[in-house]
């Protein structure tokens, strides 16, 4: 077996320096380095990042000319990327879901694990009276934030696209992270998510955490102020949320693809990989701190204030 083994990895080794040395000499980097001035021309066209997302254009049928839906519905890459997601999680969890056993394998076993992990973790913070009505919007978010985050790291995204005169003039996908108003919407959906828990679990006195009368009523007009000036902190606080949530979000996922983009130009191929790595990292860590931080809001928002008090 080793000796079958041996010429295969040492095959692949060379394989891969091979396409090390081809991606050397034939990226921007290389090519500047062996070539004179206005010489050489690198593998792959100079990336040119679009930071708004791009509207799709559909064949309107006259002289094949594409029309947009500017005056109506705009269909973007980074929605049309977003649908992708919905799909294969809903195929994801259909496929796993349709045959269920009670010794479970394969797909269904995987997604259990997957599930229960989540499960566990949302009990951990929010304790066993909670979890459950926390769980289903806490695991959503983290799968379609971190499935989003992956997907967009497909070879086929930066393939697809519209050709004008032999450039791209648009892609197809594009991640929905890279698109402002995904992690908006996302923040949006956080917030009042908490918000609805705080005054659902505790009814009017969740408001007392902005509105502090217990210094009023007992006649120490001289907190008064301080409790006003801290409800207002408590309130800004609540909205900040959005915009923090929001751009950590967005910047982690543009930042991600743009050096992407730019280390592809650079050195093509093998040294790329250890850049995708990162960004799967990235992606994995970036859907558990939207998450996590979204069930610490929500727990502190149903804890009564005698027991932060306390």
């Amino acid at each position: 077996m080793a000796a079958i083994k041996r010429p295969a990895v040492l095959l692949i080794f060379v394989l891969l320096l091979s396409l090390v040395v081809y991606g050397l000499m034939n990226g921007a980097i290389g090519t500047s380095l062996t070539s004179g001035e206005g010489e050489g021309t690198p593998l792959l066209e100079a990336p040119h990042p679009h930071i708004p997302p791009q509207k799709i254009g559909f064949p309107s049928g006259k002289g094949g000319e594409s029309v947009t839906s500017a005056d109506g519905f705009v269909i973007t890459n980074t929605i049309l990327s977003s649908w992708v997601v919905m799909i294969i999680l809903i195929g994801l969890f259909y496929m796993g879901t349709r045959n269920m056993k009670i010794v479970p394998s394969g797909l269904q076993n995987f997604l259990e694990f997957i599930l229960e992990s989540l499960y566990n973790f949302v009990q951990g913070v929010a304790g066993e009276e909670n979890s459950r009505k926390f769980f289903p919007i806490i695991a959503t978010i983290f799968l379609f934030v971190m499935l989003n985050a992956w997907v967009g790291l497909l070879p086929i995204y930066p393939a697809l696209g519209f050709i004008d005169h032999g450039h791209m003039k648009g892609h197809l996908l594009r991640p929905a992270g890279t698109d402002l108003n995904m992690p908006l919407a996302l923040a949006l959906i956080s917030f009042v998510f908490v918000e609805f828990w705080g005054l659902k679990l505790l009814k009017l006195n969740y408001l007392t955490k902005f509105v502090r009368l217990d210094n009023l009523r007992k006649g120490n007009f001289a907190q008064v102020p301080i409790d006003l000036f801290v409800g207002v902190l408590e309130l800004l606080s609540e909205f900040v949320r959005i915009v923090s949530f929001t751009f950590r979000l967005f910047g982690n996922m543009t930042a991600g693809e743009i050096l992407l983009l730019v280390i592809t130009y650079l050195v093509p191929f093998v040294l790329v990989l250890p850049f995708y790595g990162l960004e799967l990292l990235v992606g994995l860590v970036q859907a558990l701190i939207f998450a996590g931080l979204t069930l610490v809001f929500v727990v502190v928002a149903v804890t009564p204030h005698s027991e932060e008090e306390h």
